[in-house]
């Protein structure tokens, strides 16, 4: 049984890669990982300016919360 590869059996394809990996032991998916390797995403300014302002709103978040913390403990 012969599958193709295109858009339209993209489903079933998925399907079977999953359930492939699923039957692999770690070892051989640590393996699998080594040798195809994915290269980073390069990131468009837009992109960046956004992940660098969730990563700040994350951090004053943090402070906020644990002021919250601090001052319902008084």
């Amino acid at each position: 049984m012969e599958t193709k590869l295109d858009s339209a059996n993209g489903d079933e394809v998925s399907r079977v890669t999953a359930s492939v990996v699923a039957a692999l032991e770690p070892d051989q998916i640590i393996s699998a990982k080594a040798k195809h390797r994915i290269a980073r995403r390069q990131l468009n300014g837009t992109e960046r300016f956004l992940f660098w302002f969730l990563r700040i709103y994350l951090v004053f978040m943090v402070g906020v919360v644990i002021y919250q913390v601090w001052t319902g403990a008084r």
